[in-house]
């Protein structure tokens, strides 16, 4: 489970809880990619906000699929979310 508020991220797992000062620092644990998480929200509402270096997939959000890839700066990131709508 994620929760967050401005200044403060929490993730609850079988292993307890974490925190985080952001959701952006909260992703980059998480996923080991730093994510552009305002873009992100765009994304997932079917938004396709350019981000240097991501290209965002959004023609199956209404699916319930989106992936973005990175590939600047190095590592290259493949983000595939799969959600409920």
């Amino acid at each position: 489970m994620l929760a967050w508020t401005p200044g403060s991220a929490t993730l609850k797992t079988n292993d307890g809880m974490r925190q985080f000062p952001s959701l952006e620092a909260l992703a980059s644990e998480v996923t080991g990619a730093e994510l552009p998480v305002a873009a992100l929200f765009d994304w997932l509402s079917g938004q396709a906000t350019p981000v240097a270096g991501w290209q965002a997939d959004v023609s199956q959000v209404a699916s319930g699929r989106l992936r973005a890839q990175r590939s600047t700066p190095e590592p290259a990131a493949d983000l595939r979310i799969a959600f409920d709508k």
